[in-house]
């Protein structure tokens, strides 16, 4: 795509959309590897520090709407002026009043224009991010191509997109949307999903909300709310992929204090798990599925406040044991674990208040060993990360997650140079 040159950038520099286009051809049905990062104005937006949220936070955008009311009043000035016009402008990310309000001020068709130039023409992301928002104060269908390409770029745009598709009431671009975003844009895709049409959504959501990522703890208990899932998973008719997605998200709010609904704040969590065990029962044994009800085993049987009775929690405990400790599930789990993926240490620990015999012999694992010895004194200065796991919850998330959070402390536990140390924990973006 030809462009014109601006200042400090290349006239070879492509646009983001573009660099969007370019990647989903190549991952036509799945999510841009690492969101789409890195940019192409990479080198020059970040060359220096990005402005700040203003304090009080209630004026984020009011700078950037001041900069559209002048370029508005205008009557000779372009949509391509406005391209170079927001890189010392802090832009928020999200739906803001300050740069709606300053869309609805001007004309519509011109808003239009420029919002649809930018996000199809810039090669700088804050510009491309004030196109998307101006589309986002609109209601033209003939928009939504664009605005889910440039939402594929998830990370950055995902927010905006998601807002601009449900202002369009496109619940199908959003699915497609949905399926080929990871991370936080995944997040952003669907909470939009089941706030505003969780019922024509609801077969996906039932089965395909949940990734396996550590973010997902986000959403899980509004997508198990927004989508009935009680009703779905006590029914008889019940199916694998319900079954299967019905475990991830309960595995996600057993870990998911201060980011969404736990399980202990879930209403039907009782009979939403009796039925999950009750269908595990009569599933064929894999390993992804072994290591769900092992972990929701362990999170039942545990410490800590799950909102049960302990009768409760150990009548639920004792449900799934009953069905990881026949031979063909225990089977499966030993075979999957002697692969060498290093693992099994991590689930042993997680599992630690329950018997399970696939674990009746010692893992040959080091990392296992000093886990599963040192984990209850959090003495993890010898221990060393993981390789990326297998297993349906990405361990490798939540190991970078836990990198990153512990950054400051000093923590020997980090210093393994394998799997996940290439690839450190990446703020994402936001307000």
């Amino acid at each position: 795509m030809a462009v014109a040159s601006g200042p400090g950038l290349p006239g070879s520099q492509i646009s983001l959309l573009a660099h969007a286009q370019r990647l989903h051809a190549e991952h036509p049905d799945s999510p841009l590897p690492a969101d789409g990062y890195p940019f192409p104005d990479d080198p020059q937006h970040c060359r220096q520090p990005r402005p700040r949220p203003p304090k009080p936070y209630s004026r984020a955008g009011a700078d950037a709407a001041a900069v559209l009311d002048e370029h508005f009043t205008r009557a000779d000035a372009g949509p391509a002026d406005l391209e170079h016009a927001f890189h010392d402008v802090y832009v928020p990310i999200h739906w803001n009043e300050h740069i709606a309000a300053a869309a609805w001020r001007a004309g519509e068709q011109r808003v239009r224009e420029t919002g649809r130039w930018l996000v199809t023409h810039s090669r700088d992301r804050c510009s491309a991010t004030i196109g998307l928002a101006l589309l986002a104060a609109g209601l033209a269908e003939d928009d939504i191509a664009l605005i889910r390409t440039l939402g594929l770029l998830s990370d950055r745009f995902g927010p905006l997109a998601a807002r601009a598709l449900v202002r369009r009431r496109a619940t199908d671009a959003l699915l497609w949307l949905a399926d080929r975003v990871a991370g936080w844009g995944r997040v952003y895709v669907v909470e939009a999903l089941c706030d505003f049409d969780p019922y024509t959504s609801r077969s996906w959501l039932l089965r395909r909300a949940c990734d396996g990522d550590f973010l997902n703890g986000y959403f899980a208990g509004k997508v198990a709310t927004a989508a009935h899932l009680h009703e779905a998973i006590t029914s008889d008719t019940a199916d694998d992929g319900l079954i299967d997605h019905a475990g991830r998200l309960l595995r996600a709010m057993t870990d998911c204090a201060g980011m969404g609904m736990t399980l202990a704040a879930y209403p039907p969590a009782r009979a939403v798990i009796a039925a999950h065990a009750s269908h595990l029962g009569r599933q064929q044994p894999t390993f992804s599925r072994w290591t769900t009800a092992a972990i929701l085993a362990g999170h039942l049987t545990g410490p800590g406040n799950v909102g049960f009775s302990e009768a409760e929690r150990q009548g639920l405990g004792d449900a799934y044991a009953s069905v990881l400790n026949r031979a063909d599930w225990t089977a499966v789990a030993q075979a999957d674990m002697k692969k060498g993926d290093d693992h099994s240490g991590w689930i042993r620990h997680a599992t630690r208040s329950i018997r399970l015999n696939a674990f009746t012999e010692p893992p040959d694992d080091e990392l296992a060993r000093d886990l599963a010895e040192r984990a209850d004194d959090a003495k993890l200065t010898s221990l060393t990360i993981p390789r990326r796991s297998t297993c349906s919850v990405s361990l490798d998330t939540q190991m970078r997650y836990t990198l990153h959070r512990t950054r400051t402390a000093g923590l020997r536990a980090f210093s393994n140079e394998r799997g996940v140390a290439d690839r450190p924990w990446r703020e994402p973006a936001r307000d």
